[in-house]
């Protein structure tokens, strides 16, 4: 097969928008090796969260969001992206391998200006329920990634998912080495990832953060959310395999894109996920077979928030000769 090379700006640029997924505390967990006829996607272990995420089964679907918005980004050049998924068994860090072989017009590309646009949006949405025909335009988004999208349509669903968004954060709250990793990834806006606060008022709520549980107050809060939120739905994937993480971040991006094109944005609720006592009860409420890897809640937001921080470019990238 003929390679097809691209200038180092292009290959910079797709890495530039694969940076910008979402992922957990705002760890940023991926490194890039990059050259003029492929991407390399590596997980960056060194920022796992063993208390949040002791499987690193979050960290792999955030790297699977960025694989995603990569793919976009290529497709957006007028490359039909060719995505080799864990090329190396031996390598388990190694997720993903993306190359350009053909120029083409793929349809994820209709998908690129959503990439800047979408935010993690964790305040109150409209009062106004999400239309049909976008619920299943959110679906069809999952389906496309072998991913399914379950709506928690009935109140007596939305409430049993609320209650255990409650018993996600009490349980969470009450184990010191949770709250200590809650607290070590509170960061000043400068820093470039994390959680950002205000940097005057990080070491004041660190502190408190290790300090107190307070996952009652937080369990309420987010209770309320979830019960209040104009659609609450679960991400699944027929299996729970590293594989299966992989088709879940790819969906799950796909999905946020999707709603930020139909005017919606999103945001997590993934304590029955991350709490292993809860997700089976979780997977219960659910009338389809398979694992639940994300529980989300969208609606139309009514405010514009900033964008998240991201790392210097330079922190992502694998030392790679032909960009020298």
């Amino acid at each position: 097969m003929v390679e097809t090379l691209v200038p180092k700006e292009c290959v910079l640029g797709f890495v530039a928008n694969a940076m910008l997924a979402p992922s957990s505390h705002n760890t940023q967990p991926w490194l890039f090796d990059a050259a003029e006829n492929r991407v390399e996607l590596w997980a960056d272990r060194t920022r796992a969260l063993p208390a949040n995420d002791p499987e690193d089964r979050e960290l792999v679907q955030s790297c699977g969001a960025a694989l995603f918005n990569l793919r976009v980004a290529v497709a957006h050049a007028g490359f039909v992206p060719l995505v080799k998924l864990l090329p190396k068994s031996a390598e388990s860090d190694l997720l993903a391998r993306v190359s350009w072989p053909t120029e083409g017009r793929a349809p994820e590309a209709e998908l690129f200006d959503a990439i800047a646009k979408r935010r993690t949006y964790r305040r109150r949405f409209a009062k106004k329920p999400v239309p049909e025909g976008a619920v299943r335009a959110l679906e069809h988004a999952a389906e496309l990634e072998g991913a399914w999208l379950g709506v928690l349509e009935t109140d007596a669903r939305r409430h049993a998912a609320a209650a255990l968004v409650a018993h996600g954060d009490a349980a969470q709250w009450a184990s010191p080495s949770w709250r200590r990793e809650l607290a070590a990834w509170m960061h000043p806006r400068r820093r470039g990832d994390g959680l950002t606060l205000p940097g005057l008022a990080v070491p004041v709520a660190q502190l408190v953060v290790r300090t107190f549980d307070m996952g009652h107050g937080t369990g309420a809060r987010d209770r309320e959310l979830a019960d209040g939120s104009p659609l609450l739905a679960v991400l699944g994937t027929p299996g729970d395999t590293v594989e299966d993480w992989l088709a879940a971040g790819q969906a799950l991006q796909r999905v946020l894109l999707t709603a930020v094109t139909l005017g919606l944005q999103a945001s997590y609720l993934n304590q029955p996920i991350q709490v292993p006592a809860l997700r089976p009860k979780l997977a219960h409420l659910l009338s389809r077979e398979g694992s639940p890897q994300q529980l989300l809640r969208f609606g139309a937001p009514t405010s514009e928030l900033p964008p998240s921080p991201r790392r210097p470019l330079t922190d992502v990238l694998l030392e790679d000769q032909a960009l020298a």
